[in-house]
């Protein structure tokens, strides 16, 4: 249990670094060049996914042996375009659907964004854990 609190917590780090990656580019994209909100939430999820496969195979998961990087790397995209449906179909239901008051309306996905990088934290953490991590038995010394 104290090997999983410990990784969950290097998770969480490389995860904080992906979300400042994600957000900024969302609110970069989204006041500066007046992108729309979804294609913004787009680049930034995208661009923080290479980050954070580059760091969590690195520092946080342990490859598993018998399986090629080219499959991890596979595995890590198409369970990373789940991850950016399930955020890119909270931040359209919490931008549309939800009422937020007019002095906030114009930057509600800001807020939904945070939300929806939590929920799908956890949707990365556990399918990453069941399919691309190797377990103790494989840990780096």
């Amino acid at each position: 249990m104290k090997k999983l609190i410990a990784q969950f917590m290097k998770f969480g780090v490389v995860g904080i670094i992906a979300f400042c990656i994600d957000y900024g580019l969302l609110a970069f994209c989204t006041e500066i060049l007046h992108i729309n909100y979804l294609i913004s939430a787009t680049i930034g999820f995208t661009v923080s996914v290479v980050f954070n496969y580059l760091a969590s195979m690195r520092y946080v998961f342990t490859h598993k042996e018998d399986m090629s990087r080219r499959r991890e790397f596979v595995i890590f995209v198409v369970l990373s375009i789940i991850g950016l449906i399930i955020n890119n179909a909270l931040m359209w239901a919490g931008v549309e659907l939800l009422q937020w008051p007019d002095w906030l309306q114009d930057h509600a996905y800001l807020i939904v964004k945070v939300f929806a990088t939590a929920v799908v934290m956890v949707w990365n953490f556990v399918t990453r854990k069941i399919f691309l991590d190797a377990g103790e038995r494989h840990a780096r010394n």
